[in-house]
């Protein structure tokens, strides 16, 4: 890891993009890359998340925001993307800045091979001095465009390279303790434990695909790994410089003080949910007391089309997580296996194999600053074969 200072900006479609005319806020654009050179100047490696490109294509294709669909999306992502990482081209050539266009799916997150794959290339444009713009591949994306993506896709890069500071900037100055129309509304200046504030935190804008929620979610990500988060109005003068030194209101949300480890940040941090599974009593507390993993013969029910090395979602009976683990067998072989817990592995699958769902070792228990899951529809599994 270097010794330089590192941190993440993330900047929503609403600062990169006028919402009326659908063009780049140049203004913006540029204070926002001259902050970015003071950063680099006082010794900061920096990591620029930006979205904008489905906003900026819309007009390409003749769409208006609100009647765009996932193809439509798609469509003006990719008209989009080229107009966006051009504009921030020329503006960095005016401060000597070499930029490097990063565009990731939830794979290369989500994947642990394709995770230390991007985490190399983010690293080796570090080590030589570019600036990595990164954004959310959306046309190649063959799910629905989440609910902010590019919040927590930052979030999951202030992970990957161990920064010490992740920075979101919106159309806000922060977060409030209810949505700030409403009548006393107060502005939450430090937050410890993002689970206090999310039903506060709703609503989103219409060019963005984020909200607070996603935004609290993310900050969660990053003060799991160590890293301090900070919500803020997007200005165009020292629209980050101006959080670090504490001259100018945002909220900041505290790295927590016992940064958990890069596997077990991985592991418990995500994006989307691959699968789950339910376990017994039993088995739920020899794994909240770190004695075992999950054998065929602790599987309750199983959700989701997932395969070997996924990250699965461990519930209790009561539908409460206990943690994550990686599994060693695919959705239909976890299946298979349960409903015939007496005949050899072997035998049942095909070549041999322990029983082991998700092994010890590859379980991780959530902690207290982890933000659970709800449990998805369960497909129930038969508890004989």
């Amino acid at each position: 890891m270097s010794e330089q200072k590192r941190i993440v900006i993330k900047v929503g479609s609403g600062l990169v993009v006028s919402e009326e005319e659908r063009s780049p806020r140049f203004a913006f654009l540029h204070g926002l890359m001259a902050d970015i050179a003071q950063l680099r100047s006082e010794g900061y490696e920096v990591v620029l998340t930006s979205s904008g490109a489905a906003a900026i294509g819309l007009d390409m294709i003749g769409m208006a925001p609100e009647e765009a669909g996932l193809q439509d999306k798609q469509a003006a992502a990719a008209c989009g993307q080229p107009l966006i990482i051009n504009a921030y081209k020329q503006i960095a050539l005016e401060f000597g800045i070499d930029i490097a266009q990063v565009l990731l799916t939830s794979e290369e997150l989500e994947n642990a091979r394709r995770y230390q794959n991007t985490k190399n290339t983010v690293e080796r444009l570090l080590k030589n001095g570019i600036l990595p713009i990164v954004n959310e591949n959306d046309t190649v994306t063959t799910k629905e465009i989440r609910v902010g993506d590019n919040d927590r896709l930052a979030a999951k890069v202030t992970q990957m390279i161990h920064a010490e500071e992740f920075v979101m900037l919106t159309d806000i100055d922060g977060l409030y303790d209810r949505p700030p129309h409403e009548e006393g509304a107060q502005f939450v200046e430090t937050v410890t434990d993002v689970a206090d504030y999310l039903d506060a935190t709703k609503g989103k804008g219409l060019l963005g695909s984020g909200g607070m929620l996603t935004k609290m979610q993310a900050a969660n990500m990053a003060q799991n790994a160590g890293a301090t988060a900070r919500i803020a109005k997007g200005i165009i003068e020292a629209p980050v410089t101006s959080l670090l030194d504490g001259s100018r209101r945002h909220t900041r949300c505290t790295a927590h003080g016992d940064p958990q480890s890069a596997w077990r940040v991985w592991l418990t941090d995500r994006i989307q949910m691959a699968g789950s599974v339910t376990v017994t009593a039993e088995a739920a507390k020899g794994l909240r007391e770190g004695t075992q993993g999950i054998d065929r013969h602790d599987l309750i029910a199983t959700s989701g089309n997932y395969q070997k090395g996924d990250v699965l979602h461990v519930y209790d009976e009561d539908g409460r997580e206990i943690g994550r683990g990686l599994t060693n067998f695919s959705s239909n072989e976890t299946m298979l296996l349960a409903r015939c817990r007496q005949d050899e592995v072997s035998d049942v699958l095909g070549y041999s194999s322990h029983s082991d769902i998700i092994a010890q070792r590859d379980f991780a228990l959530l902690g207290d600053h982890n933000l659970s899951w709800d449990q998805p529809d369960e497909t129930a599994l038969a508890l004989t074969g």
